[in-house]
């Protein structure tokens, strides 16, 4: 299982390691040797200008070719495990709650992957994320939105997230 501290590191909890995992191990395999076998088939089918299901099966080849590359790096910088400390600063793994321009929300910050469902995910390199990075609660704070408008935060809360 890998872990680092790296700041550009996502952080997943070991259940959502353990299924993009699983994910990555099926494309690399089963996934791959599966279009393999409709794109010879299609191509047997004849002339590939016209031939729908040939370039239906490239196109899948392409996706499930740019999610082995998306994972394998997500899994390989990936901050795997245990919840942060519930000490109220907001990092990575922490549901954080946030009056953002005069509306509350609560959201992970973190990796989507972690399937978080039932919030908003937003990642710690996001403008938002990298604004609030190391702040506690209490702390306001501005950050500058990518349309250019200045953004006013206040963190409410920070506490781990659960899944």
């Amino acid at each position: 299982m890998p872990t680092t501290n790296s700041a550009s590191a996502a952080w997943l909890t070991q259940e959502a390691y353990d299924r993009l995992q699983a994910e990555l191990t099926h494309l690399s395999g089963p996934g791959r040797a599966e279009i393999v076998s409709k794109i010879e088939q299609a191509r047997s089918e004849g002339d590939l200008k016209e031939n729908g299901g040939y370039h239906a099966a490239k196109d899948e080849q392409g996706k499930i070719e740019a999610r082995i590359r998306q994972l394998t790096e997500l899994l390989r910088d990936a901050h795997v495990g245990e919840s942060p400390a519930d000490d109220g600063i907001v990092e990575q793994g922490m549901v954080v709650g946030a009056t953002i321009a005069g509306d509350e929300t609560t959201f992970l910050l973190g990796s989507r992957e972690v399937g978080a469902d039932d919030m908003d995910v937003f990642s710690e390199r996001s403008p938002l994320g990298a604004a609030i990075m190391g702040h506690k609660i209490g702390d306001k704070l501005s950050y500058v939105a990518p349309n250019g408008r200045t953004i006013d935060v206040e963190i409410l809360s920070a506490t781990p997230y659960q899944g």
